[in-house]
């Protein structure tokens, strides 16, 4: 086997607005958002298998089966659509929560995607590894290109857009959201007019998932009422964490300081350029 290759990042996003202007008949649905990344991630290492085609996870995350984990779907889907006989052990060094509207499933599945097409020179276009990446989830694709981008669809359509890089607080309240059971909810709104960027960057940021989350799960609802003493608080994607804008490190680190006890947190900035791109780069290089 070949040493490790390590180092691969997968960061969080958020969303910074969320708006949902209708349904598909496949129970999809169209939307627009805004998609920035941050600079916490989750990492993946690689450890290439010449001697056969085996995808395996080297230590596996608790309550994920192999079979469920995206980094190894992900894997499976480039060895069929390139046609590579090359195999991999899969090492991921997990620190964004699951369920928390990070992304953080879908970000190691485009890690994953991006990584092993240079690791196993599969020689796959960023649009083609995009595709591969839509089916695994709506989200993965904007992993994929890596860069903040106005999407929609299913937010799969992207638009490359620059965005002040801010500091963010990210709360993440003690439960786990479904995405699924949000976007089935019956008093979603499903609905919304479409807006512009324009409208976006002059201050619409509403999320429609917000009154459905604060309504299903409390704690999210009060940790959105504490974060608002200080700042704007808004809801990324389906949750759980909520976030707001400061202007700077150390007011967030203050902050941060006095959040309550059952909640986690980061002070994070914004990146409008995946940490991931930099980690390619220095592999073809």
């Amino acid at each position: 086997m070949s040493a490790w290759s390590q180092g691969w990042p997968a960061p969080a996003k958020l969303n910074l607005m969320l708006r949902i202007t209708g349904r598909r008949a496949d129970g999809y649905h169209h939307l627009q958002t805004v998609f920035q990344f941050l600079d916490i991630h989750d990492t993946l290492d690689f450890r290439l298998r010449a001697d056969d085609a085996e995808i395996h996870r080297v230590d596996p995350t608790p309550d994920i089966t192999q079979e469920d984990d995206l980094s190894v779907r992900a894997a499976r889907l480039l060895q069929a659509a390139s046609g590579s006989t090359q195999g991999v052990d899969i090492r991921l060094r997990k620190r964004l929560p699951i369920g928390a509207g990070l992304g953080g499933g879908s970000s190691d599945a485009a890690t994953t995607l991006v990584a092993l097409n240079a690791l196993w020179r599969c020689r796959l276009n960023t649009p083609k590894l995009a595709e591969l990446g839509l089916q695994l989830g709506a989200d993965v694709p904007v992993f994929v290109q890596g860069h903040a981008a106005w999407a929609e669809g299913v937010g799969e359509q992207l638009c490359a857009i620059e965005l002040p890089e801010v500091v963010y607080l990210v709360l993440k309240p003690a439960c786990t959201i479904s995405t699924g059971i949000i976007f089935n909810d019956k008093e979603l709104t499903r609905h919304a007019s479409p807006i512009t960027i324009r409208d976006f960057l002059d201050g619409t940021t509403d999320n429609d998932c917000l009154p459905v989350v604060s309504k299903r799960y409390p704690r999210v609802a009060q940790a959105l009422d504490w974060l608002s003493e200080y700042a704007e608080a808004r809801l990324t994607g389906t949750g759980a964490c909520v976030f707001a804008e400061f202007p700077d490190s150390a007011t967030a680190q203050s902050v941060l300081r006095m959040m309550p006890p059952d909640m986690a947190g980061w002070v994070a900035q914004g990146k409008n350029r995946s940490a991931l791109l930099d980690r390619l780069e220095i592999t073809e290089t």
